[in-house]
């Protein structure tokens, strides 16, 4: 059965499902960014995938670079590049990182990885995070 790691649960908020992947909005205003969590028990590797299963969450991923992009604009950070990445290093269940960037951000051109500490969206920028995000998404 798919599990969401706690990890996930402590550092981002639900956006809802797209037809594979479960999709949140990372709790950092610093950066615009949702992760992607294909809804497979036991998933750690992009080869846990089915081929088919692999070509919809590529689609996913441009889905969810679409809203990051939307969402910078939305907040009057407009994004000027996107970084997409599957690490697992630290919490292994399979998961892609899209994150909207620009040369102004907090972190820029380094990635954000372990770069100073989390900044809590205000609650109206989160309310517009959010309902961008799941209009771009169509959620």
């Amino acid at each position: 059965m798919f599990k969401i790691d706690p990890a996930f649960l402590a550092t981002s908020e639900a956006l809802g499902d797209l037809a594979l992947s479960h999709v949140r909005l990372q709790s950092d205003a610093r950066f615009p960014w949702i992760v992607l969590l294909p809804r497979r028990a036991a998933a750690y590797e992009l080869e846990d995938l089915e081929p088919g299963e692999r070509d919809v969450l590529m689609d996913e991923v441009l889905q969810a670079g679409g809203a990051v992009r939307a969402i910078a604009g939305a907040l009057r950070r407009p994004a000027g590049k996107l970084n997409v990445a599957q690490l697992g290093n630290i919490t292994a269940q399979l998961h892609i990182h899209v994150i909207a960037r620009r040369p102004e951000d907090a972190a820029w051109p380094a990635p954000v990885w372990g770069f100073g500490v989390a900044e809590p969206y205000s609650p109206a920028s989160l309310a517009t995070a959010l309902a961008t995000a799941r209009a771009a998404l169509g959620l």
